[in-house]
């Protein structure tokens, strides 16, 4: 279940009893099935109504303060029209380097002074951890949009919600995940949520330094999920119904030169998207680089863009359930 922030504010009185009323959202570790169930649920009445109205007043007089200490593009802008469509507003903070942080503010201070003037911290921070320490002072509902190569709980929730969707159904599925497995935090954070659901499968393709990390497979293999770690996609295509990409972190290397041998190991494309099966989807949670071709594009089973559209109803779900408005 979702963690209790430290101080939560109860301001509309029988939303006290909502299970996600002033809670942080910091990890998959909290959520059980039927906790998924009920985030797709709103997620999916979100999207009925943004296709049907655009946008709506169940937020008005709500703020979120977006603080991103790393760059971003998508789950930034995901989170600020997640909450302008709900009818709130935004404090966007995303040059951390002009800000009172670059004077040698704490985070614990940063997050205390936010939790001032907004109902609700969406956080991304490069250290381990820092969502966790950051809902111990806030005050105020957390949520974590990405700590360093830890977790990325709500990538994983819209990557989950976009199978349920486009696949309809989250039980015995095959999921491959290429790419950079060691230090993609999306990864780490769907091969622990699929762990919810039935007959689920999962296939790691990666160069040798970029495996998936030992902790999340043992995580994972307690479970009861079968795992494998082929040495190319070719052996496990065809029996993939979900391909999950992820691009090679330039970011995360010390040595240019390691990454420059390791950038183009696996690259989808027509021709090797050839040998998969007609029903199934590719994900990635972008940006991309050169792991997924521009002519695969219009391939129907190239859902990466449909996925961020996703992650709109996914976060706007996450913000009314942990403001009482769902």
């Amino acid at each position: 279940m979702p963690t209790k922030s430290k101080n939560p504010h109860l301001p509309f009185g029988d939303r006290q009893t909502a299970p996600w009323y002033g809670k942080n959202i910091l990890s998959v570790k909290q959520f059980s099935r039927d906790d998924l169930e009920y985030i797709f649920s709103v997620a999916h009445e979100m999207r009925t109504m943004v296709e049907r109205v655009g946008t709506f007043d169940l937020m008005k007089g709500k703020i979120l303060a977006n603080l991103f200490y790393e760059p971003s593009t998508r789950t930034s802008s995901s989170f600020m029209a997640a909450m302008q469509r709900l009818g709130g507003a935004v404090i966007p903070i995303s040059e951390v380097k002009f800000s009172s942080v670059a004077k040698g503010e704490s985070l614990p201070d940063t997050v205390r002074t936010l939790g001032c003037y907004a109902d609700v911290i969406v956080l991304r921070h490069p250290e381990v951890g820092s969502a966790a320490l950051a809902a111990r002072h806030a005050g105020k509902p957390v949520i974590n949009a990405g700590d360093g190569v830890g977790e990325h709980p709500t990538q994983a929730l819209l990557d989950t919600f976009t199978i349920r969707e486009e696949m309809g159904r989250l039980d015995n599925l095959t999921v491959t995940m290429l790419g950079d497995l060691k230090y993609g935090r999306t990864v780490h954070s769907l091969a622990r949520l699929l762990t919810q659901f039935d007959g689920i499968k999962l296939n790691y393709v990666s160069p040798e330094i970029l495996r998936m990390p030992r902790d999340v497979m043992d995580e994972v293999a307690g479970k009861g999920i079968p795992q494998s770690e082929p040495m190319s996609l070719e052996k496990v295509l065809p029996k993939t119904d979900v391909l999950y990409v992820t691009r090679v972190q330039k970011e995360r290397f010390e040595d240019p030169g390691v990454y420059e041998k390791v950038k183009n190991a696996f690259v989808v494309n027509p021709k090797v998207m050839k040998a998969a099966k007609e029903k199934m989807i590719v994900l990635h949670p972008l940006p991309r680089v050169n792991e997924i071709s521009m002519d695969f594009d219009d391939d129907p089973r190239a859902a990466y863009f449909r996925q961020m559209e996703y992650g709109l109803y996914v976060r706007m779900a996450l913000l009314a359930l942990v403001l009482g408005k769902a």
